[in-house]
C-alpha cells in the first residue's frame, strides 16, 4: 500500500482481503510470464533454466491457489 493509513477507506476493501487479492494477482501473473520465459529456454535447448522455470511456476500457481483459499474463506466470513 501507498499509504500507512489506508485500511479500507479508499478502496472500499479491508487491507487484509486486499493484499490477499494482489498476491494472488501477483502469483498468476508470473505463472503466465514464466511461460514465455519457459518457451524462451526451450527454444535455445535450455533444459536446465526452463526447469527452473517451471518449478518457479508451479510455486507461483500453489501460491495462487492458497491465496485464494484463503481468501474465499475469508469473503465468506470464516
Amino acid at each position: 500500500m501507498t499509504s500507512g493509513t489506508e485500511t479500507g477507506g479508499v478502496t472500499g476493501t479491508q487491507d487484509k482481503d486486499y493484499n490477499l487479492i494482489w498476491y494472488v494477482e501477483s502469483c498468476l501473473n508470473n505463472a503466465l510470464r514464466l511461460e514465455t520465459y519457459i518457451q524462451d529456454a526451450e527454444r535455445n535447448k535450455d533444459t536446465e533454466v526452463a526447469e527452473l522455470f517451471r518449478k518457479a511456476q508451479s510455486d507461483s500457481r500453489k501460491g495462487a491457489e492458497l491465496g485464494k483459499g484463503l481468501l474465499r474463506a475469508r469473503l465468506n466470513g470464516g
